[in-house]
């Protein structure tokens, strides 16, 4: 069965606090692919094996953090009818529609402000500009990978983990109203029906955004970009300590996802994440249940314990 509504994260737009040390380590430590700079000074960028345009988004600003999560949808018509769903749910605020040509290659967005105060938005269209493993840069004989890449070098953008503290009601309008599945949860063991994290997919990922309940508004955790293997994650490791770069934690592995990952922050103090592994993910498959007195190897599940800067340190 094919992909249908929301198809995948397609964009996410990160605040930091100076713009050029920001675009070194996005570049030349992370490894993603420089493509553009706009007239406001807003620098674009993309995994080498993404088709479109641009997926991370840096803005100079005062404050480090996320201003907007992306998602791209199937067609036009979906994007006019998700919008419709969405404000029609009164589960949104803050609704309305960005021009094509805003963001750069990029047509026209519905935005809106989801209950745990993330801003989101929908689109459909975005130019292609290819992988460069083949032929003019296209998909034409090609190669496993291109030429000339740098640093830690992930295939795409994968998902964000967000902070806020209306998770029942953002869950409600990703699941009922864009039509995202609940692949994991974590609950109280005390109240088995309160949930304090939801992963969600619309894809066959083990997640495509993740929700964690907290007493604040719009806070971004990380943002995350995927890798191909453990090895690939150990040499993340070497090329973040051989830059100097600031590691929060691993490598490891989670047991949520069953992902294998390391993080890291950005020079603004924005926090980052390269991972491998995971499991596919189908409509029809239960969500797994973690409980909070679990959370230790739920999260690590090598050292099997929290880390409290973990969850304590937010943009």
């Amino acid at each position: 069965m094919a992909l249908t509504g929301v198809l995948r994260p397609g964009h996410v737009s990160i605040r930091v606090l100076e713009l050029e040390p920001a675009v070194k380590h996005y570049r030349d430590v992370l490894g993603l692919i420089e493509v553009a700079r706009d007239a406001q000074n807003r620098v674009y960028l993309k995994g080498w094996d993404e088709q479109d345009h641009s997926s991370v988004i840096l803005r100079e600003a005062d404050e480090a953090g996320m201003d907007y999560m992306g998602w791209k949808v199937d067609s036009p018509a979906t994007l006019k009818k998700l919008a419709a769903d969405v404000e029609a749910s009164g589960l949104a605020t803050d609704l309305s529609w960005v021009p094509a040509g805003e963001l750069l290659a990029t047509g026209e967005r519905f935005r809106f402000t989801v209950p745990t105060g993330h801003v989101m938005e929908l689109y459909a269209q975005k130019d292609i500009v290819g992988n460069n493993c083949g032929t003019d840069g296209q998909d034409v004989n090609p190669d496993p990978w291109p030429d000339n890449l740098k640093g830690i070098a992930p295939s795409r953008f994968d998902h964000c983990l967000l902070y806020g503290d209306d998770l029942d009601g953002t869950v409600k309008l990703f699941m009922e109203v864009l039509g995202f599945g609940l692949a994991e949860k974590v609950c109280l063991s005390e109240n088995k029906d309160f949930m304090i994290g939801a992963f969600l997919s619309c894809s066959n990922k083990a997640h495509d955004v993740a929700f964690i309940r907290q007493p604040v508004k719009g806070k971004f955790h990380h943002a995350s970009f995927e890798l191909r293997s453990w090895e690939q994650v150990l040499r993340a490791g070497d090329i973040l300590s051989r830059t100097k770069t600031s590691i929060d934690i691993g490598p490891t592995r989670h047991g949520i996802t069953r992902g294998e990952t390391i993080y890291f922050f950005d020079p603004s103090g924005n926090r980052n994440e390269v991972f491998a592994g995971g499991y596919i993910y189908y409509p029809d498959k239960p969500p797994i249940t973690w409980y909070d007195e679990s959370l230790g190897p739920a999260i690590f599940y090598h050292d099997r314990k929290l880390n409290e800067a973990f969850l304590s340190v937010f943009t």
